[in-house]
């Protein structure tokens, strides 16, 4: 009997060590490559991220994709979107964002890196039926090719609101995030109930990359700040009770890490399809490295405290 206890106790004590064991860490840089930007998205058990591929504007004219289930081996799907495609884009294809509705796959990216309308370009749509692609230019033409409120047409992130059913896009660059809302097929946009076609939403010290999640009720408006390019470069959000904000500033919550990597943001968060603990997908430069196109994609834990507050994410690197 007293064996028998014994070996009880020894399992229960087994157990309880086991779940007081932190969560497998990610290998990060979690896959191998030059990547920016990059878009997490959950498909069933499956975690894909959608990356820019960081190179030179010229060069930089298509996307890849990657997936995972055990968050150790990713699986690499080649050119899921190229210019040869988008007829209207003719360089620098970035910032991904991509959302699944009635069994078809939008993304959503940047192109052209315009400067001014005449140069055309913008913000365009793909769809595809399957998260792989290929993805196919929906539209033809940009489905956001205007500058609005001081705003380049780019970083654009689609979410829909879990309170009204509308799809929405927050996107925009030069310091400058506009908010517009989407028609159900995503071919255009409609005006909002006051008759207007564009907010104009930009929190303290936005720069770019704007991404939202919802929380408890509450809207977690996240930005990137800084030079992409620079050491200073990292990510700050605001919560709001409405998609409309106003997004006051709330902190800076990932940033270089001089032990880890620096110019840390342009991130985007996600649900762990297994665990259910929120992940920050996000992009940082090697330790050392001076070439600002260097960039890689990184995952790490993104916490709450009790209070609903975003706390700063400790950056982790492979061991």
């Amino acid at each position: 009997m007293m064996k028998r206890t014994f070996v009880f106790a020894l399992v229960a004590a087994m157990g309880l060590w086991a779940c007081s064991q932190p969560r497998q860490a990610w290998n990060n840089p979690v896959f191998e490559g030059w990547y920016a930007d990059p878009e997490g998205f959950v498909v069933g058990e499956t975690l894909w991220v959608y990356p820019t591929a960081s190179l030179p504007f010229d060069e930089q004219t298509y996307f890849d994709a990657f997936s995972t289930t055990d968050r150790v081996h990713w699986t690499k799907y080649e050119n899921i979107l190229d210019t040869t495609r988008v007829k209207w884009a003719r360089r620098a294809m970035w910032a991904p964002s991509i959302v699944q509705k009635d069994g078809l796959y939008y993304l959503f990216f940047s192109a052209n890196d315009i400067h001014s309308e005449e140069e055309g370009g913008g913000i365009g749509v793909a769809v595809a039926s399957q998260p792989q692609g290929p993805f196919e230019d929906l539209l033809g033409k940009p489905l956001i090719p205007n500058i609005v409120n001081g705003a380049q047409p780019i970083d654009q992130f689609v979410f829909q609101d879990p309170q009204s059913g509308n799809w929405y896009m927050y996107y925009g660059g030069w310091k400058h995030c506009n908010m517009v809302r989407l028609a159900d097929d995503f071919r255009s946009l409609i005006p909002f109930e006051d008759g207007t076609m564009c907010k104009e939403v930009t929190p303290q010290d936005y720069v770019e990359g704007p991404f939202m999640i919802v929380k408890d009720g509450k809207y977690y408006f996240m930005w990137s700040e800084g030079k992409w390019k620079q050491d200073n470069y990292r990510v700050a959000y605001a919560i709001a009770d409405s998609p409309f904000g106003p997004f006051e500033r709330e902190e800076t919550i990932l940033q270089t890490d001089p032990a880890i990597g620096t110019g840390a943001g342009h991130h985007s968060v996600v649900k762990d399809p297994k665990t259910g603990e929120y992940l920050i997908v996000y992009h940082r430069h090697p330790l050392g490295d001076s070439d600002g196109n260097h960039r890689v994609v990184c995952i790490d834990a993104l916490n709450f405290s009790p209070e609903g507050k975003i706390l700063p994410v400790k950056m982790t690197a492979a061991e």
